[in-house]
């Protein structure tokens, strides 16, 4: 029986670039930097109030087809891939602390029926959002502008 997600994949250009982004900007600690043989990084971060829930940053490649790495890179490069929801305390002060840092955002904090979303890239340029979450219902989309 499945028990809950401990691993997630987020396709990145550069390891040591998209690691040092996730750690010393979001605040993640590194929890595997290891070559599985010669041609195969496994490099796994984790948020620590979340330590079970590993983030694997690779890049496109074997055993990916060539079409599929190149449509990857394509995607990457335009800025087209999704990333990671983050759960916020306060979204208009990680905004303006991940700004300071020179992060790039999308869209700044917004009210939204289900809390307040901030939508950023990371330095590979996958989307991420930001979520300062509060309790809603069906009803509270009634008629919301979701953008």
């Amino acid at each position: 029986m499945i028990t809950n997600i401990s691993l997630m994949s987020v396709f990145v250009k550069d390891i040591d670039d998209s690691k040092k982004f996730y750690t010393e900007i979001l605040g993640f600690k590194v929890k595997d930097d290891l070559m599985l043989g010669e041609d195969f990084r496994w490099c796994t971060v984790v948020h620590p109030s979340q330590p079970e829930l590993q983030i694997h940053l690779t890049t496109p490649s074997r055993p990916l087809s060539d079409d599929l790495i190149a449509a990857m890179q394509r995607a990457q490069n335009e800025g087209g891939l999704p990333g990671l929801g983050l759960a916020v305390d306060d979204c208009q002060a990680t905004y303006e602390e991940l700004s300071a840092k020179g992060v790039e955002f999308l869209q700044k904090p917004e009210q939204r029926p289900y809390g307040v979303e901030a939508l950023m890239r990371d330095n590979s340029g996958n989307w991420m959002v930001l979520v300062e979450a509060r309790e809603y219902t069906p009803e509270d989309f009634d008629g919301a502008d979701l953008g």
